[in-house]
């Protein structure tokens, strides 16, 4: 049985592009280039949301007829969507493709969703509304670095990966802290990664962390030219708004607060560059973390390599683990 092949790497590193390459090769090595490409499913907390294309670098409509995509548009904006709910969703998909024995890539965008379907999921305690709200009131009143510092005090491993505006994730780390008087950390170890809930293959794509950058400036720019504020101005008009989760998404955030008259055009292309930068550090601090370091078969891309030139290497670690 063919084990499902996990691609990581940094945002803007190039993962779909060496997803959608493995995802054909697969098939031209099957079927002799006749069969339809293995699914590609996509691990991507705003990939998730209907309408929300351009900002998360969703594939485009031609990609998907070519290639079946997993787990892109299942859930609308105004939704609530969780990580519980994408393993509830994705682990039949993974089981169906092992099933079928078809291959199956997944690119591993949001990192936290990724490993709760490969090492399992985290099972923490249950929401204490009381909690939640006095912390909710506390970040409105006295803002959301104050909690953060607080968080810094208990679980400085947890502030480090949680940025300082991300309320919604300071006060589950501290609630988790105040029920159980353990770090999320410490328990965010109850994940084995000696006895997986799926067993995969794993290439990762590494890039100089400048190259990174203007890679990701170029393609904010680019998500800016083909109509990024004409979405989010569309998909903040629909009275059924954005859920907590959806509005946070990089670049939907700071075009949202722009269009309410935050600041000028130029002020939230550059904080989205910002974000998006902060976020691949995050996955930086993560990757290193998780998976274990034996099992990543790591590609360097120097600057100018595109991922469809790492797609020959990454066969031949695929056809040595067959």
């Amino acid at each position: 049985m063919r084990k499902p092949i996990v691609i990581l790497g940094c945002t803007a590193s190039g993962k779909s592009d060496l997803a959608e390459g493995i995802a054909q090769r697969l098939a031209d090595k099957r079927h002799g280039g006749a069969g339809m490409p293995a699914p590609v499913m996509a691990v991507d907390s705003m990939q998730v949301y209907r309408g929300m294309d351009i900002g998360t670098a969703k594939p485009s409509p031609n990609v998907r007829k070519r290639i079946p995509y997993l787990m892109v548009d299942v859930a609308d904006p105004w939704e609530v969507y969780s990580a519980a709910r994408f393993i509830a969703d994705a682990r039949p998909l993974v089981d169906a493709a092992a099933r079928e024995d078809s291959g199956l890539v997944i690119v591993g965008g949001t990192i936290l969703y990724l490993r709760s379907l490969i090492d399992g999921m985290f099972e923490g305690p249950g929401a204490d509304e009381a909690i939640r709200a006095e912390l909710g009131a506390r970040a409105e009143r006295e803002g959301s670095a104050v909690l953060h510092g607080e968080l810094a005090k208990v679980d400085a491993a947890a502030a480090g990966r949680i940025h300082p505006n991300d309320v919604r994730r300071i006060v589950r780390a501290l609630e988790v802290h105040r029920l159980t008087g353990v770090p999320i950390t410490e328990l965010q170890t109850q994940w084995s990664a000696e006895h997986p809930a799926v067993d995969a293959l794993f290439i990762g794509i590494q890039r100089e962390k400048e190259a990174l950058s203007r890679r990701i400036n170029a393609r904010v720019k680019k998500m800016i030219d083909a109509g990024l504020v004409e979405e989010v101005r569309r998909l903040s008009n629909d009275p059924r708004g954005f859920s907590e989760e959806a509005a946070s998404g990089v670049g939907y955030k700071q075009l949202r607060e722009y269009l309410s008259g935050k600041g000028t055009l130029d002020d939230a292309i550059e904080q989205i560059k910002i974000q998006t930068r902060y976020l691949a550090k995050m996955q930086r601090t993560w990757m290193k973390r998780w998976p274990p370091a034996a099992k990543v078969c790591w590609l360097t891309a120097a600057e100018g390599i595109e991922a469809a030139e790492l797609v020959d290497p990454a066969m031949r670690v695929i056809d040595l683990t067959e």
